[in-house]
């Protein structure tokens, strides 16, 4: 019975090939897309998971609001994790990360820069899980200048993996014991360094300072802990550690900083929710977003039910014409319940072919996906133990709901009614093929508008004037390996033609170094009039480098001998501090951890606010120090002159440090490559949106063929009263634009709302929802819309009536 009917099923699709073609096609692009989707999704919650015991790791965040400035951090003080684990028995143990940037590494004659280091504590292995290639994972990081690295470094210097004992040298100086050698960690972590140096070798580690923050701080709880109980005991441990460190610094008690409505809280975020759900400063990498994968969960769902729409609407548009056939197989005996399992019997089939179709092609597409995702998704057997009885239950759920109800409505037909041609029906019967076109078009028209406003934000964000100059800005990386030479690199520099300054800092807008701290208008530290702020270390050349404007006072000068003392702040500054006139006023800085000695600062100038920070975010409070800062080099070159000063430049560069290796950027490739995650996310919104548009109007052109061969004799009697082609047209075509229409009135408020709430709220500083991103996605769905529909309006147009009427 079932080979009956399969192959019945099989004959009834060869029949009707074009609306076959169109049913495969359209769910096999649906399929597809949900596939990429899902596997994006998958990855993105999968992060950290491969630890063994994730559901018991936290982090320690730090939420501080002090000096009129509210802060959250992935940072903690030095000695938070050892005091955690005196203090508190659920905590079984307790590891910290301290991120200091990077080293030269000498390979054979040369150093390689290599920024993906990071010094832990030697409770590294027992909390997380490393698998050692070679090496104690107990012992490996407990004596100072000790180095655990990955297996691609250990291949890259050594050409092997059993390497330890080896030495590693740092900066041409520094010589590093190689105790360790681990596998590569998975992409899928929320940290991934090729270098673990041993925390014992670093003095600020064994500080008690409490009121400095530069340590990721995590937690492994017991089994049966309770994260939340734990949390709710902080507040008195905090004020315990914390406030005694602040009332010796201030002369203030932690409950009195309370009462000013300053606060210094930490709290837990699970390991697994880090990638997704965490966003604060001084992640240890850049994170994910859970919005976006709601987002593109959504998208997937949409997209598949577009095409199962498809799928429903092209099968009961065909139902007057198959009823003859219920019909007749009903006087022959038929039951119903054979014509409800011949129906699902073909609705399967398309369902199988189309899953088929769709698994080859997410299996090519990959590929293309990776690269706009930024992603390493592949088809391996893992992937299939899932993905095939997933793909079985789609065949079958998508096939039994996409044809249940032409299964059903079909099978219902009372024989003498269909015989009798009673339910030859056209389009205008079809409230409910009318109800699916608009929910279609109201999806597509919804990923239109959404795309249109993330491309107009990016645009917004290229286009933004940032208080500096970011375009013809060459900078040279880690000039601080060339010591007392970098001043001389700096001068020779400034002597090139085609270079209009340059300044010596590793303080760049775009990125590079960040260093926050307080500063009070007493000596006596009173912390109602206080601000929390950056600071930066910079030249004289500095502002002028930036294309920075001062709004008042003067630039730092070298031949002022008193601005070692000098500061210039910004205007957020400025307001938060409540000064009029900023300047010759004074402020004091501490220049320890313990704010047991001070730094007396006079304000020379206050310089525009501009973005150092995201976007997203708001102007911060900002500091500039006359001080010697050697991290990178700054060239603001001519745009006529770019390459021949680069060449230049690397030329100076190799001829101070020939065994150094010489790394640049352009400022305004870093402050795209800032916003690359929100490119990404717009590309394959753009692609995703297009798939939508083809599926839906693939099922637009099934029913534009449909209403046509439905009106064929119409069409004809019509042609011969005299009228033409247009007159033709607009009858086919009006029925499914005002469809159109009402989709574009119910998207386009949806849309608005979702894009301002869930993607524009994300940005401190955004142009809004346009009115003409609403008109250009209606009017845009208006025209595809036509221009499918009049393929076949245009060809029912042209037919001689002559065939259509010679029946009658």
């Amino acid at each position: 019975m079932f080979k009956n009917y399969v192959k019945t099923a099989f004959r009834s699709l060869m029949k009707n090939k074009g609306f076959t073609a169109i049913n495969i096609l359209g769910l096999a692009l649906g399929l597809c897309v949900c596939m990429l989707i899902v596997f994006y999704v998958i990855d993105e919650v999968g992060y950290d998971t491969y630890n063994t015991k994730a559901d018991r790791i936290y982090r320690v965040n730090n939420d501080i609001k002090f000096g009129g400035k509210t802060s959250q951090y992935a940072v903690s003080p030095a000695p938070l994790a050892a005091t955690l684990k005196s203090d508190f028995p659920e905590v079984e143990n307790t590891v910290r990360f301290r991120e200091r940037g990077g080293f030269k590494v000498r390979k054979d004659a040369q150093n390689v820069q290599e920024d993906h280091m990071i010094y832990v504590d030697s409770t590294l292995f027992a909390v997380f899980t490393l698998p050692m290639i070679q090496g104690d994972p107990k012992t490996a990081l407990t004596e100072p200048k000790s180095v655990v690295i990955n297996e691609t470094t250990a291949l890259k210097y050594f050409n092997a993996t059993n390497v330890v004992g080896k030495t590693l040298t740092f900066n041409d100086t520094i010589l590093y014991k190689v105790t360790g050698v681990i596998k590569d960690i998975p992409k899928q972590s929320h940290f991934n360094f090729d270098f673990f140096l041993a925390m014992n070798g670093l003095d600020e580690s064994k500080e008690g300072a409490w009121l400095s923050n530069n340590f990721n701080t995590y937690v492994l709880l017991k089994n049966g802990a309770n994260p939340k109980a734990l949390e709710s005991k902080f507040h008195a441990f905090v004020t315990k550690y914390v406030g005694g460190q602040l009332q010796a610094a201030t002369h203030m008690s932690f409950s009195d900083f309370e009462k000013d409505g300053s606060y210094f809280r930490l709290n837990l975020v699970a390991l697994k929710d880090i990638h997704l759900r965490s966003n604060v400063q001084n992640e240890l990498s850049g994170n994910g977003n859970i919005q976006y994968v709601y987002i593109f969960s959504a998208v997937a769902i949409f997209i598949l039910l577009i095409a199962c729409v498809n799928f429903m609407n092209l099968s009961t548009a065909r139902s007057s014409n198959r009823a003859r056939e219920v019909g007749v197989r009903k006087v022959l005996g038929s039951a119903r319940s054979s014509l409800i399992a011949q129906f699902l019997s073909e609705s399967v089939l398309v369902t199988f072919a189309a899953t088929v179709i769709a698994v080859v092609g997410a299996w090519l597409l990959l590929p293309v996906f990776n690269q706009m995702a930024d992603k390493q998704l592949a088809f391996t057997s893992g992937t299939f133990v899932w993905l095939l009885p997933a793909l079985l239950v789609i065949v079958v759920v998508i096939g039994c709901l996409a044809g249940s109800y032409p299964a059903f409505f079909l099978s219902a037909f009372q024989p003498i009614d269909v015989l009798k041609g009673k339910l030859s029906a056209g389009f205008k019967g079809g409230f409910l093929r009318s109800f699916l076109v608009v929910f279609q078009f109201s999806i597509s028209i919804f990923l239109i508008i959404g795309t249109l406003v993330i491309y107009h934000q990016l645009k917004f964000i290229q286009s933004k004037d940032l208080g500096y100059s970011r375009e013809q800005v060459l900078i040279v990386n880690n000039t601080e390996v060339l010591d007392k030479q970098a001043k001389v690199f700096k001068q020779e520099v400034k002597a090139l033609p085609g270079v209009k300054n340059a300044t010596l800092t590793g303080y760049i807008p775009t990125g590079g170094w960040r260093n926050n701290t307080s500063m009070f208008e007493s000596p006596t530290l009173d912390t109602k009039h206080a601000v929390s702020i950056g600071v930066w270390d910079v030249d004289e050349d500095y502002i002028n480098t930036m294309g920075m404007r001062v709004k008042y006072g003067r630039d730092f000068s070298p031949e002022m001998k008193l601005d070692s003392s000098a500061v210039i702040i910004n205007e957020a500054a400025v307001q938060i501090l409540g000064y009029k006139d900023a300047l010759n006023k004074e402020l004091y800085m501490p220049t320890d951890n313990m704010a047991k000695n001070l730094k007396k600062l006079h304000i020379i100038g206050v310089i525009k606010d501009f973005n150092f920070s995201s976007l997203r975010e708001n102007i911060s409070p900002l500091a500039f120090l006359l001080n010697q800062n050697t991290g990178a080099l700054s060239v603001n070159v001519n745009a006529a002159n770019a390459t021949a000063v680069l060449a230049q430049v690397k030329e100076k560069w190799h001829s101070l440090a020939p065994n150094q290796q010489f790394d640049y950027s352009f400022m305004d490739e870093d402050f795209e490559n800032s916003y690359r995650t929100e490119q990404r996310i717009g590309g394959i919104f753009i692609a995703f949106t297009s798939m939508a548009i083809i599926i839906a109007c693939l099922g637009l052109f099934g029913l534009a063929a449909y209403a046509a061969e439905q009106r064929t004799k119409e069409i004809g009697i019509r042609k011969v009263l005299g009228a033409n082609i247009s007159i033709i047209v607009a009858m086919l075509s009006k029925d499914f634009i005002k469809l159109v229409i009402i989709a574009i009135v119910i998207a386009s408020p949806l849309a608005w709302f979702s894009m301002q709430h869930w993607f524009l709220s994300g940005f401190a500083y955004r142009d809004g929802i346009k009115w003409w991103i609403v008109a250009t996605a209606g009017g845009g769905a208006i025209v595809i819309a036509f221009i499918t529909i009049s393929f076949q309006s245009i060809k029912a147009a042209l037919a001689n009536p002559v065939r259509s009427l010679k029946n009658e």
